[in-house]
């Protein structure tokens, strides 16, 4: 089968699975960036438990992604909620570590320069900490994106749909053009995503960043 027919054949399949795609791994991302960020600047208060607990969800990416999703399908079915569910548990280490090393990492000097201004303790991170440690939680929010758009195919599993529909079938039919069209389109979308986080995180990072942070 030549490219023009397959695309006659598939084309529209092929949108659309690369769509769900799209939304399986970014719902998955904000999710764990609406969670795992506040939960990393809360850590910074309470050092005594942050390892235990960075180290506890350490171990639940350990657990084979398969695993997680077959776990979720008693308790959400199947379709795209288990498997936003389950990308949304592999989201949280890298951005969680990275927002708790940058909010660490802040020179105290900083800090106290904030208070000395009356800064309250909200008003110092809002202003003063996230600010000065968004590159390095751009960071971890890059990696978890470029991971989570790999492992959304799995999401075919559970009925979530994305290209790992194209892939699997290719799989089980043997049709190796079907594999090709369920992992370009998501190379692609990872590659995109690390560029278009890398421009943000680079138009968000303040002026004299380097001077002013110091990481830990």
């Amino acid at each position: 089968m030549n490219m023009m027919e397959f695309f006659t054949q598939h084309g529209s399949d092929l949108l659309v699975k690369t769509g769900e795609h799209l939304y399986v791994s970014l719902a998955a991302m904000l999710l764990g960036v609406l969670v795992a960020v506040p939960l990393g600047v809360l850590l910074t208060r309470i050092p005594k438990i942050a390892d235990r607990l960075i180290s506890f969800i350490g171990i639940l990416q350990t657990i084979p992604s398969l695993a997680i999703l077959a776990f979720f399908i008693p308790l959400l079915g199947i379709g795209k909620l288990p498997a936003i569910i389950a990308l949304f548990f592999y989201s949280l280490l890298p951005i969680l570590r990275n927002t708790y090393t940058g909010v660490s990492g802040v020179d105290s000097n900083v800090k106290e320069a904030g208070k000395g201004m009356g800064m309250n303790n909200w008003e110092s991170i809002m202003k003063i900490e996230l600010p000065l440690a968004l590159p390095v939680i751009m960071a971890g929010i890059r990696l978890s994106t470029v991971y989570l758009i790999g492992w959304a195919a799995l999401a075919a599993f559970v009925g979530g749909g994305g290209l790992g529909d194209f892939i699997f079938d290719g799989m089980n039919l043997y049709q190796p053009e079907l594999i090709i069209a369920g992992t370009i389109p998501a190379t692609i979308m990872a590659l995109l995503a690390d560029r278009l986080l890398s421009m943000l995180e680079r138009k968000l990072t303040p002026k004299g960043w380097k001077e002013t942070y110091q990481t830990t």
